[in-house]
């Protein structure tokens, strides 16, 4: 049993983005693939990601990334940062980027904690590593949480976000005709509102205290059955509720359900992007502003294009200019003239 004790303040504090969080679907799709919760919904989703994990060669680092974020009573709440007010034009894939860059910045006391909860037997080496916050660690842990996504979460964006687009209009009318309670009673039986008390099942016995936090609410397609929150109540608090996304969900998409070129199957949407927006020469400056990324995480995708012969780079006094070359041209185009 959930139980949250709401009074009338603390609604006047709730945070509801109406938008899922990068992070949060990521850890909860992962969940995904270690049970079969919702078969007859999320089956085929299984079927298509494990192909998709087989043909980007991430077998191994999505076996590591469900060691670390195990379907089970406790799995770590650095994997999934509080949300930031991200507006929603900056898009799917920067906001993975910037919930990467956040797990990979966590305080190695948090991690060195939340990890010898997650194997109080022990932890293997390599997740030593990451408990110290060895750099290299944790630089393989946020490339390995955004490649996922990439496969995992972003190519169904578009299914997904008309389930929540949906649900939140549902829950929106609800608001207007009662205000915060009837927002509240929105979530009914889901969740129970029986005068400043929500309740509503759950694994274990928890009470989620306030003590006049604003809580976040977050809808989730990949959140199945019941509510999720963190488990350290010294966090913010953050409560993310399932959205049923209907069925024949993933037909909804298409062949192609993330509307990208085919080319983002291959290099990832965030690197796509990159390419897409090389239609002139551009620094990395001006590459992060167009794409809403970090100089840093601009630089590397540029890296890695660069290495594979679809990006040429040359220094311009203390700049680096950035074009597409005749490779990345044929990529984008999807054959070669």
């Amino acid at each position: 049993m959930l139980t949250i004790d709401v009074t009338a303040e603390d609604l006047t504090r709730l945070r509801a983005p109406g938008r899922p969080d990068p992070m949060w679907d990521t850890v909860l799709s992962l969940h995904l693939l270690q049970n079969r919760q919702g078969a007859i919904a999320f089956d085929p989703w299984r079927r298509q990601v494990r192909a998709r994990i087989m043909e980007a060669g991430l077998t191994r680092t999505v076996a590591a990334l469900a060691r670390l974020a195990p379907w089970a009573s406790y799995f770590p709440d650095f994997l999934t940062p509080t949300p930031l007010d991200v507006p929603p034009a900056v898009g799917d894939g920067a906001g993975i980027e910037v919930a990467a860059d956040r797990v990979a910045s966590t305080p190695r006391r948090r991690l060195a904690r939340e990890l010898a909860m997650t194997f109080p037997a022990g932890a293997p080496p390599w997740v030593r590593r990451i408990a110290r916050g060895d750099a290299d660690a944790m630089r393989w842990l946020a490339e390995a949480l955004r490649r996922y996504h990439e496969v995992a979460v972003a190519p169904y964006a578009p299914a997904t976000g008309a389930a929540v687009a949906a649900d939140q209009e549902a829950r929106d009318a609800q608001r207007r005709r009662g205000g915060m309670r009837g927002l509240m009673g929105s979530f009914d039986p889901l969740l129970r509102s029986d005068g400043d008390r929500w309740t509503g099942w759950y694994p274990m016995t928890r009470a989620l205290p306030l003590h006049g936090r604003p809580l976040t609410v977050l809808p989730s397609v990949f959140c199945v059955l019941a509510p999720v929150v963190l488990a350290d109540d010294a966090l913010d608090p953050v409560l993310v509720y399932p959205v049923d996304p209907g069925p024949g969900w993933l037909a909804r998409g298409g062949d192609d359900p993330a509307g990208r070129p085919p080319m983002a199957q291959l290099i990832g949407p965030t690197r796509a992007r990159v390419l897409e927006v090389l239609d002139v020469s551009r620094t990395t400056t001006e590459l992060a502003r167009v794409l809403e990324l970090t100089p840093a995480t601009t630089s590397r995708h540029a890296t890695v294009l660069r290495e594979a012969g679809l990006v040429s780079s040359r220094r311009q006094g203390n700049r680096v200019l950035h074009s597409r070359t005749r490779l990345g041209d044929a990529l984008l185009a999807g054959h070669v003239g």
